[in-house]
C-alpha cells in the first residue's frame, strides 16, 4: 500500500459523437465533472490526438489549469502488432507514476466511460493493485442508455462486445446467445464497428427466431437518434436502413 500523499485516478467520462458532428459537451457530461477535468495535470488517454481535442473543448466551457501543451499525456499501452500476448503488468503500473507522487490523474477513453468496453480497465486493476484511489465521474454510457431505451430485460443483461465478423461463427454465436437469452431471460448487449451497422443487424434478423426481441439504439446523445426495439418477424417486414458512422448498440432478448 501507499502512502497518504497518494494521488488519485480519476475516471473522467467523454462524449459519445467520435467520428461525428460535435454535440455541445454539457448534453452529456455533468458541468462539475467539466470542473473537476479542467483541474486535472496529468492523463491517461486511450488517444493523445483525441484527448487533445475533448480538452479543448472543456476548455471552451470552463478554464483548464494549465496551457493545454503542458499537460502530461501518456497513450495506453497497446498489444504488440500480430502478438496474443496482453501488456504485460509493469507497463501499467509505470503509468502510474505521476499518481504514486502525489498527484491526481484523468483516464480518458474516446468515447464514453472510461474502462467499459475499453482498454483503461486494465489501468483501473493496476490502480487497485498499488492501492491507489479510483474516483469515477458521470457521464454518459451507450451501453446503459440503449438498455434502458429497449424496453428490454434491465434486470438482468449481459454485455458480450463484438461478435466475430465472419458469417458462419457469427450466426453461430448470435443462435448461443439467443439461447442462453431464453434460458436465463438475460437481455445481451452487443457492438460493431459504424460501417458494418447494416451489415450486423442484417446477420441478426437473417439469424435469429421470429419471435425473437432486437433492439437497435443508434448515435444515442446526436440530434436525430434513434431506437427501435420490435420482434425479428417485424424488423424483417419493416427494415430500416442504419447509418454508417454513428455507433450503434445492439441487444435482443429471446421469448
Amino acid at each position: 500500500m501507499n502512502s497518504a500523499k497518494t494521488g488519485t485516478l480519476v475516471l473522467v467520462p467523454n462524449g459519445l459523437d467520435l467520428g461525428t458532428e460535435a454535440v455541445d459537451l454539457r448534453q452529456v457530461v455533468p458541468l462539475g465533472v467539466l470542473e473537476r477535468a479542467a483541474a486535472l495535470r496529468h492523463w491517461a488517454v486511450e488517444d493523445a490526438r483525441s484527448a487533445r481535442a475533448f480538452l479543448k473543448r472543456v476548455a471552451e466551457i470552463t478554464p483548464l489549469c494549465m496551457p493545454l501543451q503542458g499537460l502530461g499525456m501518456a497513450e495506453l499501452p497497446r498489444p504488440r502488432k500480430g502478438s496474443r500476448e496482453p501488456v504485460p503488468a509493469t507497463e501499467w503500473q509505470a503509468l502510474l507514476g505521476p499518481v504514486l507522487g502525489g498527484e491526481d490523474m484523468g483516464l480518458l477513453s474516446e468515447a464514453g466511460l472510461p474502462a467499459v468496453a475499453d482498454p483503461g480497465a486494465s489501468l483501473v486493476a493496476a490502480a487497485h493493485a498499488a492501492g491507489v484511489p479510483v474516483l469515477p465521474l458521470a457521464g454518459a454510457s451507450s451501453l446503459m442508455l440503449a438498455l434502458a431505451a429497449s424496453g428490454l430485460n434491465g434486470q438482468s443483461f449481459a454485455f458480450v462486445g463484438y461478435l466475430p465478423q465472419e458469417a458462419a461463427p457469427r450466426a453461430a454465436r448470435l443462435k448461443d446467445l439467443e439461447a442462453l437469452s431464453r434460458r436465463l431471460g438475460q437481455t445481451q448487449i452487443m457492438i460493431e464497428t459504424p460501417y458494418r451497422n447494416a451489415a450486423f443487424l442484417a446477420a441478426m434478423l437473417a439469424t435469429l427466431n421470429p419471435s425473437t426481441q432486437v433492439s437497435v439504439s443508434c448515435g444515442i446523445t446526436l440530434p436525430g437518434a434513434l431506437c427501435r426495439t420490435d420482434a425479428v418477424s417485424a424488423w424483417r417486414a419493416r427494415p430500416l436502413a442504419l447509418p454508417d458512422r454513428w455507433p450503434a448498440v445492439f441487444s435482443l432478448l429471446a421469448a
